[in-house]
């Protein structure tokens, strides 16, 4: 018979003073613990108790001071202290228990049960590897909570405190760091596969945890991480704030007493949750709005508050009942401002959410009939129209276009019809409108080429430059407009850009004389009466005249295509279109549905398909009997006959520009086009800069010049080769290659400067282009001939064009000429006395770049002589003396002279900047200013006189394009004496000019410079993506690009640098963008089924581009 343990004695509760009361006296059937660590017995248990069991335990008046343990066994556990009425009793251990052994089964039973045993033992030991008691880390404690063995006693009393529960402020083991060591090799990554990329002992956390903890979770597991982003819960944040009194005494008091005390004050702040943000902003702009219903700032806010409400909600449904209510915002604020193009275009990408394709449009239409002289709406919707695929069609878009022109024209003449009736100069709006109107048509001309139309493309330049620039000085009608210039458009001469064009009102002059000289041979007999005759019917004799200005005007079609021309006349027809394939290697015979693999195939039909398009890019004339040969023409003659461009083909892009603004923008915009390298004729954050960039298919040269100094920069301490953007892409340097293109310009700018006579922009631009672009197999002395001989032909027809002057002194300075430059500036500041006061105020830019020419020779050949001149042209301008050739150094009285009188001439600009008339010379005096104090003094103070100016100046509008002139010169100072400056000292104003101009390439080369040589790749990484968020630009993405290829940048970045761009809608447009990509795929990552997606992608979203990607 199994012997019965002794049972253990009751649990009781003696009666114990509390602290601060008498003598109470708690029923002896209440049992509890110090805390509800240990389960109670089923007879405590079940007692009903009125208060909270805890409370009434004995332990709350137990005094500890009564113990009584000696110092030297205070390293082992204490004797528990019994509860019973016997402390003195030792505890009795509990006997053992034993069962009756079964009989033996046989032997499969034996072996079943056996089986059986040995899992419940298994999950016994997984069960007991939790329990407290065994993964405890303290080797002295007995029981912990959730432990199923009940111990005799209730608590005990810890003789020897745990630190770690003062360190952490709790008692919960879980509430305990848990950390080991690490040695160097493993802080550094360097023995990740010995110890691991973790550092935290995960098993003994496991061990340590119950499974209710270990189940769901600590405050760092991912369910706990979700209820802390929930926006639907109030967050109490909870902080210390010191606050220590201070003495009045000067003296520190030996008294410790009277020291300053310093104290702790707990203070807490309770964020508002989502629902109540959602509701008290949405307060707050209900308010706004009654209150303010025409700011249309407010209404926006608005709006984009909505967007981010609906970014917080995984629902669709509640994401488009949130665009529902945008919309209907928005409506509203189109309702009571109408004229708001803001929130017109707000409210159509709203509508582009909810509504299809097809009803996006109709309502398009809808607001472009409200408002047919919006450029803007139009610029966006002719952008909507030619990025949708599934209905992109050429000829739709071209309609496009005619709308868009014909109706932007007809506001410019009302505009322009109204500004002649009051007699007032011309209006701002009416520049702004007719500046929009020429974006939009170069607009349609990089649309007609990227689509591979490249003749039209030239001929709406011809056209319209002939129509709007050299129009005759009569007073006409569109229409009669119209049916002169059709007349100039089908006679066969030149037009601009051809050899012997003489202009359409010159032509047109010529063309009249040829005509009354014809009727006088006739009409020999009659008297001639009028001068010229007017009107006349163009399709009747003017066949002889039209044969007198072909004799003149027609060798001038050498456009590149004279080798062309000759092969047509002297060698038989080409081959047909099957000798054609079977050069390329196709096979004509072949099935229809068979495909060519071979690659190198398809690699020659491409290059066939770039040297036509490089080569055909020149409309032709129509000529009778000179294309048509027999009954049907071939297929030379098809291929001439689509060269040719009709005067119905251009007639209905026709319009006339009256301000100086806007004819000049069209002009500096077709220089740039044909890559021309030209001065920036605009403010970077113009509308007309940014439509230049996102249409980019090629780096052009002024943002090639900075990103090459970037990548110069970070190149300078690494070894390793670097990808450059220049060669994945090309830039506008390889379209000069093209035949015949740069004597297209330079004889189109030559005919243009009769329109704007002394204007140094287009002097340079003809001087550097017929430099620049000589063949190459010239040398270098035959192209500063060809640009010394037309700077001297431009000079004899206007020796009074002193900018002329100094260009063709920089040009000569340049190559190489520093005698022949000093002279030619000597001469052109030696007569600008007897000049009229126009001319004079030109001569201030004519000394800064005789000062900086000198300064360029003293860096580059390290001559102080070079130095002493600049010194003296500047002191010379400050002083306000009248010029001499340099004799030797100036003394100091002389330098305080100019710095004075520069004083008094900058002071003298103020009243010009409060009244907004900023000039050309007034920034070249500024700069003149601070280019002699950087000589003189040092570089510190040439800055300040810039800084001094900026509160005048860059309180401008941010269009204004002097004044951003005054900021770049100010940075290539800063960037000249990066070495000499500190960082505090830089930083500022560089950071200021990138939020002033973020679409300068100059802002983003200073900063990376900056940034490269006194911050880490890491922060410079960051403010490159505040600056993509906060201004999204081709710029921007082409600076970190350049970064992140010279520095060898992870493919992750990469990655994310073009998603995050291409996520934005006006970006996911830009042709040079997806190329990017493309060649980074295919080049530098060589993943081929990457580059095939991109490659998919960039026909879904740009489908007109019809080029090499």
């Amino acid at each position: 018979m199994e012997p019965s343990p002794e049972p253990s004695p009751p649990v009781t509760t003696d009666t114990l003073p509390a602290a601060g009361e008498g003598h109470e006296t708690y029923p002896p059937t209440v049992s509890s613990s110090l805390f509800p660590l240990f389960p109670l017995s089923a007879s405590t248990s079940s007692a009903p108790t009125a208060e909270s069991q805890w409370l009434s335990n004995p332990s709350f008046s137990f005094d500890a001071s009564s113990l009584n343990i000696p110092a030297t066994t205070s390293s082992s556990l204490p004797p528990p202290l019994s509860p019973s009425s016997d402390e003195d009793t030792p505890l009795q251990p509990a006997p053992a228990k034993y069962e009756l052994v079964p009989s033996s089964p046989s032997s499969d039973e034996e072996r079943g049960s056996r089986m059986k045993e040995s899992g419940r033992r298994k999950r016994s030991r997984k069960k007991g590897r939790y329990d407290g008691a065994a993964a405890s880390r303290k080797a002295g404690v007995r029981a912990w909570a959730g432990s199923e063995t009940k111990p005799a006693k209730d608590y005990y009393v810890d003789a020897k405190g745990d630190h770690d529960n003062l360190a952490f402020g709790s008692l919960y083991r879980m509430d305990v760091a848990r950390y080991r060591s690490q040695n160097m090799l493993e802080a550094l990554g360097l023995n990740r596969l010995r110890f691991g990329s973790s550092h935290i002992d995960f098993d003994s956390d496991l061990d340590g945890m119950d499974n209710k903890v270990r189940a769901g979770g600590r405050y760092y597991s991912a369910k706990n991480a979700v209820f802390e982003r929930n926006k639907g819960f109030k967050h109490l944040k909870i902080f210390k704030g010191n606050t220590s009194v201070m003495l009045a005494e000067d003296f520190v008091p030996f008294d410790t007493q009277s020291l300053p005390v310093k104290s702790t004050a707990v203070e807490q702040e309770l964020e508002e949750s989502w629902e109540d943000e959602i509701l008290h902003r949405t307060r707050e702009f209900n308010k706004m709005s009654r209150e303010r219903p025409h700011d249309e700032k407010v209404w926006l806010a608005f709006a984009q508050f909505q967007d981010k409400v609906a970014s917080t909600q995984p629902q669709k449904a509640a994401r488009l009942q949130t665009t529902e209510r945008k919309i209907s915002i928005l409506e509203k604020a189109v309702e009571l401002n109408p004229d708001s193009e803001e929130l017109l275009l707000c409210l159509l990408k709203s509508y582009g959410k909810r509504d299809s394709t097809e009803t996006l449009l109709a309502k398009w239409e809808q607001i472009l009939t409200k408002h047919p002289d919006s450029c803007k709406l139009w610029k966006q919707y002719l952008l909507l129209c030619q990025g949708e695929f599934s209905r992109f069609k050429v000829s739709e878009i071209r309609k496009s276009y005619v709308y868009a022109v014909q109706a932007l024209s007809a506001a410019c003449t009302k505009l322009c019809r109204q500004d002649n009736e009051s007699m007032d100069s011309k209006s701002s709006s009416l520049v702004q409108l007719e500046v929009g109107l020429v974006d939009i048509f170069f607009n349609l001309c990089r649309f007609e080429w990227q689509t591979g139309h490249r003749e039209l493309a030239t001929g709406l330049f011809q056209a319209q430059m002939e129509f709007s620039l050299f129009a005759p000085p009569l007073y006409l009608t569109t229409s009669s407009k119209q049916r002169l210039f059709e007349h100039f458009w089908n006679s066969g001469g030149a037009r601009i850009g051809e050899d012997g064009a003489l202009g359409w009102s010159e032509w047109l002059a010529k063309d009249e004389e040829s005509r009354q000289k014809l009727s006088m041979q006739e009409n020999s007999q009659e008297t001639e009466t009028g001068g010229w005759s007017g009107w006349f019917d163009p399709s009747v004799g003017n066949t002889d005249a039209n044969d007198l200005s072909n004799k003149s005007l027609e060798p001038s079609l050498n456009d590149g295509n004279d080798a062309e021309d000759l092969d047509a006349e002297d060698s038989p027809a080409q081959d047909d279109v099957e000798s054609l394939l079977k050069k390329l290697g196709i096979d004509v015979g072949a099935e229809s549905n068979s495909e060519v693999k071979d690659a190198e195939t398809w690699n020659r039909w491409a290059s066939m398909e770039l040297s036509r398009d490089n080569e055909q890019w020149m409309p032709l004339h129509e000529k009778s009997g000179s294309i048509h040969s027999g009954d049907a023409p071939s297929g030379e003659d098809n291929d001439q006959l689509s060269r040719i461009i009709l005067f119905e083909d251009v007639s209905e892009f026709l319009f006339s520009l009256s301000s100086e603004e806007a004819r000049f923008s069209l002009i500096c915009q077709f220089i740039d086009f044909y890559g021309g390298k030209i001065s920036r004729w605009t403010s970077t954050n113009s509308p007309s800069w940014l439509d230049r960039i996102l249409s980019l298919e090629m780096i052009t040269n002024d943002i090639l010049e900075d990103l090459s100094a970037v990548s110069d920069v970070v190149n300078k301490n690494q070894s390793s080769y670097s990808y450059k953007l220049e060669s994945l892409l090309g830039s506008m340097h390889d379209l000069s290659q093209r035949p015949g293109l740069m004597k297209f310009l330079r004889n189109a700018i030559l005919l243009l400067l009769g329109v704007f006579p002394r204007n140094h922009v287009l002097e340079e631009a003809v001087l550097v282009t017929t430099q620049t672009f000589t063949p190459q197999e010239n040398s270098s002395s035959t192209q500063a001939n060809a640009s010394r001989a037309l700077a001297k032909s431009m000079l004899k027809k206007d020796r009074q064009d002193f900018l002329l002057c100094g260009i063709y002194g920089r040009t000569e300075a340049m190559n190489g000429n520093i005698e022949q430059a000093r002279k030619i500036f000597d001469t052109a500041l030696l007569s600008t006395e007897a000049t009229t006061e126009d001319l004079r105020k030109k001569v201030l830019i004519l000394y800064l770049w005789y000062a900086e020419m000198e300064i360029t020779v003293s860096a580059s050949r390290n001559n102080s002589d070079s130095m002493h001149r600049a010194v003296y042209i500047l002191s010379c301008l400050g002083s306000n003396l009248k010029y001499s050739p340099f004799v030797g150094p100036i003394s100091r009285l002389q330098v305080l002279k100019a710095r004075q009188g520069f004083k008094e001439q900058i002071r003298s600009l103020q009243s010009a900047f409060s009244c907004g008339g900023i000039k050309e010379e007034s920034v070249a005096l500024i700069c003149s200013a601070s280019l002699f104090e950087s000589m003189t003094t040092g570089c510190s103070s040439g800055l300040e006189v810039i800084e001094e100016t900026f509160p005048m100046a860059l309180s401008e509008s941010s269009h204004n394009l002097e004044c951003e002139d005054l900021w770049v010169y100010y940075i290539k100072l800063l960037q000249k004496n990066l070495n000499r400056l500190s960082l505090s000292r830089v930083w500022p104003s560089v950071s200021h000019g990138v939020h002033k101009y973020p679409y300068n390439p100059k802002s983003y080369s200073a900063m990376l410079t900056l940034s490269y040589l006194y911050s880490v790749s890491n922060n410079l990484r960051l403010t490159l993506d505040k600056c993509s968020q906060r201004d999204p630009s081709v710029i921007t993405l082409l600076f970190a690009l350049s970064f992140e290829w010279s520095k060898a940048g992870s493919d992750n970045r990469i990655h994310s640098l073009f998603e995050r761009a291409l996520a934005d809608d006006k970006l996911q447009k830009s042709v040079l963008l997806w190329r990017c990509y493309l060649a980074y795929e295919a080049e530098i990552a060589c993943n081929s089924s990457a580059a095939r997606r991109v490659f998919f992608r960039a026909i879904h979203a740009c489908p007109w581009y019809d080029a090499d990607m």
